[in-house]
């Protein structure tokens, strides 16, 4: 079944229970799809890594409004990031654990033989393209600054 579809699925039994929160994310998410349908370039149908892709815009964009409303005290608006954040997290495939993600940025080092800081972006490079989908970009990236400065 394709993101798509479990979305509508999903925004029918929101609509039914009158689930406010997940309404709002749902549409969101169905907005993103259209979008991406239709942009410059794109054919009708979107792959599965573009839906996680996609996915993983909308959470990192709820995660860094929930950040600057935290900080500025405005629980409010945060609650509603954090329950946004958590229905788009449904849909996102199994996140790494910390150590798996070291085990594997450990092997990509070895693999790319790098040695000093200055490497990063030849592991970088590799590892964002095994670990898409699987974690964060951010995360990868504090993993192989903490790897390659030990």
């Amino acid at each position: 079944m394709s993101l798509e579809q479990k979305v509508m699925d999903e925004l029918k039994t929101a609509m039914k229970a009158k689930d406010e929160a997940a309404l709002r994310t749902l549409r969101a998410i169905k907005s993103a799809i259209l979008i991406e349908k239709t942009s410059e370039g794109a054919s009708d149908t979107i792959t599965e890594a573009q839906e996680v892709k996609m996915l993983q815009k909308l959470a990192k964009q709820r995660r860094d409004s929930l950040e600057i409303f935290t900080t500025q005290n405005r629980e409010d608006l945060a609650v509603k990031e954090r329950e946004e954040l958590a229905i788009i997290e449904k849909f996102l495939p199994e996140q790494m654990s910390q150590e798996d993600l070291h085990t594997a940025i450990k092997a990509i080092i070895e693999q790319v033989g790098a040695k000093t800081p200055a490497d990063m972006g030849k592991v970088m490079g590799v590892a964002s393209k095994q670990l898409a989908g699987k974690i964060d970009g951010k995360a990868i990236s504090d993993a192989v600054k903490q790897l390659l400065a030990q």
